[in-house]
């Protein structure tokens, strides 16, 4: 079982003008809660772990988490409020965001909430900015703590400079991650704000010395690289009709992580023994799962079916 760690926040989009403001399209969004239902949607049994709110919109990720076969048992609920996150899309379809989320439910995760977590869970996906704000990101150091040497831990950071504007607390995160990451996954986007003019593949390799087993790059309409200790690689972009790429990098992430179970790889070993022929093929439906988001509004994740 997949247990995916982190935010659940409702991301709302401008979906036109009235006569007197904006009409407004709320939808169940985070980059993990993405992930776990990308993992649900491509038929992986997964569990989210991470704070919902007793509140309204609490209710309908509670709805969703039923409606798309996510195990519920991890979440930890309290009166805390849901963060809400108005998304801005440019003429590029590239998303920009203003959180409102300073005391979210998001946050509040107690390390007794571990307590919750499945015996049976031998792969965790942490992300976003539940790493690095206050209680929940020690509540998420101390299951990576007890897990990494025994579980498969995937890792995207998705920095989010307008929750934590100090990249500093990001590139520390980072590097305490790095001994304890057996899959990272970042965007180009991440890098340049956290290694301004660093080429990737020189991060790549000192982060593979640091102790990741498969570092993986997302570059948009370029493709993606990855780097293992024995070789590298890029994969070209999958064509389609772009609406926006909100979701795009989640999408990957769990796309990447399904090849993984389905091909006998969710695990420490099974990832150190990659082949370049394997993870090529392993890209390359990642890619085709993230190229299926873009063409359509917002996180709407693709099934299993879709991907052949």
């Amino acid at each position: 079982m997949f247990v995916v760690c982190g935010e659940a926040l409702m991301d709302v989009f401008a979906s036109g003008t009235t006569p007197s403001g904006l009409a407004l399209d709320g939808r169940i969004g985070g980059s993990p809660f993405n992930v776990a239902l990308g993992l649900a949607r491509l038929a992986q049994p997964v569990a989210f772990f991470g704070g919902l709110s007793t509140d309204f919109l609490g209710d309908r990720f509670r709805q969703s988490l039923a409606a798309e076969g996510i195990d519920p048992r991890c979440v930890f609920e309290s009166s805390a409020r849901t963060t809400v996150s108005f998304v801005g899309v440019d003429a590029h379809g590239v998303p920009s965001y203003a959180f409102y989320g300073e005391g979210g439910a998001d946050r509040v995760v107690p390390p007794a909430a571990l307590d919750r977590i499945p015996a049976e869970a031998r792969a965790f996906h942490f992300g976003s900015f539940t790493m690095v704000v206050e209680p929940v990101a020690s509540t998420q150091r101390a299951l990576i703590e007890r897990e990494h040497g025994r579980s498969l831990i995937s890792w995207d950071p998705n920095v989010r400079l307008n929750v934590e504007p100090d990249t500093a607390r990001w590139r520390d995160t980072l590097e305490w991650m790095l001994p304890r990451t057996h899959v990272l996954k970042v965007s180009d986007e991440d890098l340049h704000l956290l290694y301004p003019g660093t080429d990737p593949a020189v991060l790549a390799a000192r982060w593979l010395e640091r102790g990741v087993s498969l570092v993986v790059v997302t570059r948009g309409a370029k493709g993606a690289s990855a780097w293992t200790r024995t070789f590298s690689l890029e994969s070209p972009a999958v064509p389609t009709t772009l609406v926006d790429t909100v979701g795009a990098g989640d999408t990957f992430q769990a796309a990447l992580l399904t090849w993984l179970a389905e091909h006998g790889a969710l695990s420490i070993d099974g990832v150190r023994g990659l082949t370049s022929a394997s993870l090529g093929e392993a890209l390359a439906f990642a890619g085709r799962a993230a190229a299926i988001t873009c063409s359509r509004r917002g996180a709407d994740l693709p099934r299993r079916a879709e991907l052949g």
